[in-house]
């Protein structure tokens, strides 16, 4: 029996002496992958850390790069090419539009159509270098004949049905006689027909194509009135 014990605690004894020996090799395979200053300690490598730095400023960059893309996006491209805020200024187009209102303008239509009978239109009468801009009712399409007789529109000499004037119309200005239009012009009115400037007059007259800004499709202000409009 002691003979028993005795191999027992020899078989332990051997067991401890190389798991000691094991964990002795363990740190020094450690020791040599890591370097020591001279009192022996380990030197962190902070070769490790670098990467997520740079992987973190990385993508900090391409944030602030998307951020100021979107900025510029909403700042010069939409409002020039896509959508642009535009105020009314008169009373011209009463009583579909007022005073004040704050329009939304897309631009995006025009761009693969023409402008439609109706359409309230954004233009500049001077040219596109005049910083004016009118907004009235498109009436007459290029190519076709307009004359204004009393309160009567007449296209191709045939009278068109619309209720869109705030008053009777008294005055027919060129459109006296038969206007003929040409096959980039559009003749627009304003819906407030006695006071408004709009193509019956010299100054504006027909509204060039490449002069049409775009399509003004909804109110946003005042709150009370906003939505789309016909």
């Amino acid at each position: 029996m002691d003979n028993e014990y005795k191999n027992q605690d020899e078989e332990q004894e051997n067991s401890l002496e190389t798991l000691n020996q094991a964990e002795l090799n363990d740190e020094k395979a450690d020791d040599k992958e890591r370097e020591l200053d001279s009192y022996g300690e380990p030197i962190e490598n902070h070769d490790g850390d670098e990467e997520p730095k740079k992987k973190k400023i990385k993508g900090v960059i391409t944030e602030l790069i998307i951020y100021a893309a979107i900025i510029i996006m909403c700042v010069c491209v939409v409002p020039k090419y896509v959508l642009q805020r535009t105020i009314v200024d008169g009373t011209s187009m009463m009583n579909t539009l007022s005073d004040g209102d704050n329009l939304l303008v897309e631009k995006v239509t025009y761009r693969i159509s023409d402008p439609k009978r109706f359409d309230v239109i954004v233009f500049y009468p001077h040219g596109r270098q005049s910083n004016d801009y009118y907004i009235k009712r498109v009436i007459g399409l290029p190519g076709e004949t307009i004359q204004i007789k009393g309160d009567t529109i007449y296209i191709n000499g045939k009278a068109i049905k619309e209720n869109y004037g705030k008053d009777p119309m008294t005055e027919s200005g060129i459109a006296e006689k038969p206007l003929k239009l040409a096959n980039d012009e559009f003749f627009v009115l304003g819906d407030n027909r006695e006071i408004s400037d709009d193509s019956r007059y010299e100054d504006v007259g027909p509204v060039k194509r490449k002069n049409i800004a775009g399509r003004a499709i909804l109110r946003i202000s005042p709150l009370s009135e906003f939505g789309t409009f016909k």
